[in-house]
């Protein structure tokens, strides 16, 4: 079993976001993730079993603004998840993509976003990370490919197939904003 959960996230515009940051999160959201996969998974296939959770977000369904690289990174994180996943299927390997929305942890603080409206109007509800992980670890056994964490969270994601991108790109920027903004 693999749990790739480490992650971090960033609250500035492209253009102000530290260079280093940004670039730290790249390596730490997907090169390291890759990495791992690709280090772990021959060894499970070889044995004709393994479980892999892969902690995407509910950010991977759309785009950012204020967080453009935070979803853009977690959106390759639910597509290296499914496209692996299907490769590995009738292996006994299965790859799971958990997709929280927001939760209690300190992420929010570390990437500056604790004062946007999202967070501080209570849109989508805040779960415990408690849950999150339960729901991610259940997915992970059955063999579930994607695993999206919290009723709202789910609506969410589902409504974003049916609203034109430009609508979704608006909303999201209304909803990343924050008070620095």
């Amino acid at each position: 079993m693999l749990v790739n959960n480490a992650g971090f996230g960033d609250g500035n515009d492209f253009h102000q976001a530290p260079r280093d940051k940004t670039l730290g999160m790249i390596q730490v959201n997907i090169t390291a993730l890759t990495d791992l996969m690709h280090a772990f998974l021959p060894g499970m296939v070889a044995r004709g079993r393994g479980r892999i959770l892969n902690v995407a977000s509910t950010a991977a369904f759309q785009p950012g603004p204020s967080m453009a690289v935070y979803c853009a990174t977690k959106a390759y994180v639910l597509s290296l998840s499914e496209g692996v996943g299907e490769e590995l299927r009738g292996t006994g390997v299965s790859v799971t993509a958990l997709c929280p929305g927001p939760t209690r942890t300190n992420f929010m603080e570390v990437a500056n976003v604790a004062d946007n409206a999202l967070f501080q109007k209570g849109y989508v509800p805040v779960m415990t990370s408690a849950s999150v992980a339960t729901i991610g670890y259940d997915a992970m056994k059955r063999g579930q490919m994607i695993a999206i964490a919290g009723f709202a969270n789910k609506v969410g994601a589902f409504s974003n197939r049916l609203m034109p991108r430009v609508v979704i790109r608006r909303l999201t920027k209304r909803l990343l904003a924050s008070g620095r903004h």
